[in-house]
């Protein structure tokens, strides 16, 4: 099972369980953080595709903290004006572990293995 949401001009295909690394915000580690634009939900029996959005669907996440992204290098060059400059830049992200799917309230669980008989 999964979800296609929109967040910061972006779209991620998150799971129950995965961690992904969204835009910034200065929220607290520990709190639960909402994804209302939700494109797709998909279950093992049925697909849902919103027209833009899925009516009443929503991911549900923690906060894990923020995080740095990978370094970037910047550099300017003008051949023989002896200009050169390099900079560096880190972008900061939030890190949110996913941990529910829902829709119309009712939460979309994964779907557990059947449990084996014993012999």
């Amino acid at each position: 099972m999964y979800a296609i949401i929109e967040d910061g001009g972006r779209q991620l295909k998150v799971g129950v369980g995965e961690v992904v690394n969204v835009d910034f915000r200065d929220l607290p580690k520990g709190s639960d953080i909402c994804f209302d634009k939700v494109l797709a939900l998909c279950d093992a029996s049925e697909h849902r595709i919103g027209q833009p959005l899925v009516d009443g669907a929503r991911v549900l996440g923690k906060v894990l903290g923020p995080i740095m992204g990978p370094k970037l290098v910047i550099q300017k060059f003008r051949r023989r004006k002896n200009y050169r400059r390099k900079a560096g830049h880190r972008q900061l992200y939030t890190q949110v572990k996913i941990t529910a799917l829902e829709l119309s309230g009712s939460s979309l669980s994964p779907s557990e293995p059947a449990p084996q008989p014993a012999e």
